[in-house]
């Protein structure tokens, strides 16, 4: 809508333009059709201008950016340049020579400037320090999703949970995955680009979530792995990968990109047992050994209760005596509480 008002604005200043043309003093013994030509061509040109904008559907920032400042630098340096020459040259002010110089000395330089940024647009940090990625960016940097961090879900948990404070950034190319994923023939696939698309809607959903779809700078590494390119653009963005898969964390190490592996979190966030707590869990299954009997905690950690086997089925006080760290999580042993 903002977009709509801004271009009917510039139809109607451009109309009021010509009335002011029309009406000056040397056009008015002109001949009848040349303010209607007049008023033609102020209106064609913005509809030109407004066509040829439309239709330049992707605009890069740096880009634009980049030519702004080269044509602002040259005009500045123009000037300078021209104010330190006046007492230096000899000429005539009424000299062509001295009336062109200013146009052949500002083309130059402008063109010089604006092919300079355009050239080290991605290392200038300071024309735009993350204008681009970074509107109003709470927290230090942004955190980088993968697709298997968005699939697995625990991330927006996370999120409402007020873990992260910086925003999230989703890359165009995982999206697409997703999307890819969600029309795909497999039905397992099929599942898990859907769940990947509701946790980004419920991203979004959440008020206190800032979540932004952007797309990488360089296309140029279209051909590399999806983690390749999910790593890259985190370290143009000087933010963090999010994912679980752990092969994206060494990949990560390698390059110097900080990542956050959400199964590490999740081990982290779980509570630690000494020996003598109290529990109470119901057994499912029986264990390895004989009258083991298995069950679960809410979060998933599995406990061992000896001597169990025969209370499986039914919900019982246990007693740790011990905890086992490994590469799936941690494994608790207990014994019944009234054998303790």
């Amino acid at each position: 809508m903002a977009l709509f008002f801004l271009r009917a604005i510039f139809i109607v200043v451009s109309a009021g333009i010509a009335v002011l043309i029309i009406n000056a003093p040397p056009l008015r013994t002109a001949p009848a059709w040349v303010p209607w030509g007049i008023l033609a061509g102020m209106i064609a040109l913005p509809l030109m201008v407004i066509a040829i904008d439309s239709g330049i559907r992707r605009k890069d920032l740096t880009t634009i950016t980049a030519v702004y400042f080269g044509l602002l630098i040259g005009v500045f340096m123009t000037y300078v340049t021209m104010l330190a020459l006046t007492p230096v040259l000899p000429l005539n002010q009424a000299d062509p020579f001295w009336t062109w110089l200013p146009l052949i000395l500002g083309a130059v330089l402008c063109y010089l400037c604006t092919s300079l940024l355009l050239q080290t647009r991605n290392d200038f940090r300071f024309l735009i320090p993350f204008v681009e990625f970074a509107r109003d960016v709470r927290g230090l940097r942004p955190n980088l999703l993968d697709t298997t961090a968005i699939v697995d879900g625990r991330v927006a948990d996370l999120a409402e949970a007020g873990i992260f404070e910086s925003r999230f950034v989703v890359p165009t190319f995982v999206l697409d995955e997703l999307q890819a994923a969600a029309e795909s023939a497999d039905r397992q696939r099929r599942t898990r680009g859907r769940r990947g698309l509701d946790i980004l809607n419920r991203l979004r959903a959440n008020k206190a979530v800032d979540i932004d779809v952007i797309s990488p700078r360089d296309e140029r590494d279209e051909e590399a792995t999806l983690e390749s390119r999910v790593v890259a653009m985190a370290r143009q963005l000087e933010g963090r990968v999010v994912t679980i898969d752990p092969n994206v964390v060494k990949l990560a190490s390698v390059r110097s990109v900080p990542a956050i592996n959400v199964n590490d979190v999740a081990i982290a966030l779980k509570p630690a047992f000494v020996p003598g707590d109290a529990l109470t869990v119901r057994l499912v299954k029986p264990g390895e050994e004989p009258d083991q009997g298995v069950g679960y905690l809410e979060d998933g950690t599995m406990v061992v209760v000896e001597n169990g086997r025969s209370q499986i089925g039914r919900t019982v006080d246990v007693s740790v005596t011990s905890t086992l760290q490994t590469t799936a999580g941690r494994l608790v042993f207990a014994k019944p509480a009234s054998a303790a």
